[in-house]
């Protein structure tokens, strides 16, 4: 494996450069995200060099923005569906429906007939009901089973809730094929920001192992969905996404029969690099005189477009007007008076001491898992507004 490690530092004031001079010529009256629509068509023929035959599949989830599903629809992206609205989204920017798979594994069954109408033909399952419902509303379907694989060292592990273990997933291929149903591969999610390609090698021989059982058992399956699990700069080095998807891709064909089809469905690294969020210090201000921390409160927080703060697990950039400037440890916190609303606290931040109230702040690298994120008023603070340049 020859994925090149290139640290992303490097190159990210010019990858940046265009978005921090749009909103440094314009006010914003709340908390904003600016696409760059040109940066997410790079990524995604980045992505598309390395992943090779690989269908890249983005997950709407991501960032389900207008410009962004229809630059990708041009590409010739298909798309990773989780709800009727994602489906609908897509095909009102002319996605075909043979493009779309309904990925979720948890589906209403008015929104799988639904989706039947409207021409899908790909649905993902992982529990026995599941099964049955899609063999009454989307007769015929090809159906692939997710599966449980064990955590992998992601930044945001997607492990317990999705999934199934070896013997189910065969006796729902059985279960399918007896409704109907066209059971023709397997699932799986290595964890979102997987910064390391080596960390699928694990995950992927556990997968390879179902794969090897379900064609001794009869099943003639010809899909691997490797899902999503692709980096976004944060801080840490991470490879060019080139080199990592070429990674992946060569731990996959080692282990995986020649000629299958494979899908991939990444949405932070399609995205993530593509977004900065304007923002304003609202507050900074200490607990008592002796506090080693100042506590920096911001217009924008855990219910307003950083719901991945959560644990401290992804960890953002900060751009201030008084960087270079003496810095000190900072407690950081979102607008809301819910006291979960801190983001980073455990691992304080280093802001500059000379930041105060009505002081912008630019976060790097937010276009992920930000807007879809976004509460529509909790406790009357405005959504995060989008822009796209």
């Amino acid at each position: 494996m020859n994925a090149t490690i290139a640290d992303f530092s490097a190159s990210f004031p010019v990858a940046s450069a265009r978005l921090e001079g749009f909103i440094a010529a314009h006010h914003f009256e709340r908390p904003t995200l600016v696409i760059d629509i040109d940066r997410v068509e790079q990524q995604y023929r980045a992505l598309a060099a390395g992943l090779g035959p690989a269908a890249i599949h983005y997950a709407v989830k991501a960032n389900p923005a207008d410009a962004i599903i229809d630059r990708l629809v041009d590409l010739g992206s298909r798309f990773d569906a989780a709800s009727r609205g994602e489906i609908e989204l897509c095909l009102s920017h002319g996605a075909h429906p043979e493009a779309i798979s309904y990925g979720n594994t948890v589906k209403r069954a008015s929104d799988i007939a639904f989706a039947h109408r409207a021409g899908i033909t790909l649905f993902a399952a992982d529990a026995a009901e599941e099964i049955v419902k899609i063999a009454e509303h989307a007769p015929g379907a090809q159906v692939y089973i997710r599966l449980l694989v064990e955590a992998s060292g992601a930044d945001w592990p997607l492990t317990r809730k999705f999934g199934t273990t070896r013997d189910t997933a065969l006796a729902l291929m059985a279960q399918a094929r007896e409704l109907g149903l066209r059971p023709v591969g397997l699932s799986f999610h290595v964890g979102s920001q997987t910064r390391d390609p080596a960390m699928w090698a694990s995950t992927l021989d556990q997968v390879a192992a179902v794969w090897a059982a379900a064609e001794d058992a009869g099943f003639a399956l010809d899909l691997l969905n490797i899902g999503g699990g692709f980096p976004a700069f944060y801080g840490d080095a991470i490879p060019h996404p080139t080199a990592y998807a070429a990674a992946v891709m060569e731990l996959v064909t080692t282990r995986f029969p020649e000629g299958i089809r494979i899908m991939a469905e990444p949405g932070r690294g399609m995205v993530a690099e593509a977004g900065m969020i304007a923002a304003e210090v609202l507050l900074v201000a200490k607990k008592s005189e002796d506090d080693l921390h100042r506590w920096v409160y911001l217009d924008i927080g855990k219910f307003s477009g950083l719901a991945e703060t959560m644990d401290e697990a992804i960890r953002y950039q900060f751009v201030t007007p008084h960087d270079g400037e003496a810095t000190g440890p900072c407690i950081l916190a979102g607008p809301s008076c819910d006291s979960a609303d801190v983001l980073y606290e455990k691992r304080p931040v280093a802001l500059p001491l000379a930041l105060k109230s009505g002081d912008r702040v630019l976060i790097r690298n937010c276009g992920a898992y930000t807007s879809s994120y976004a509460s529509v008023g909790f406790n009357g603070f405005p959504p995060l507004d989008v822009v796209v340049i």
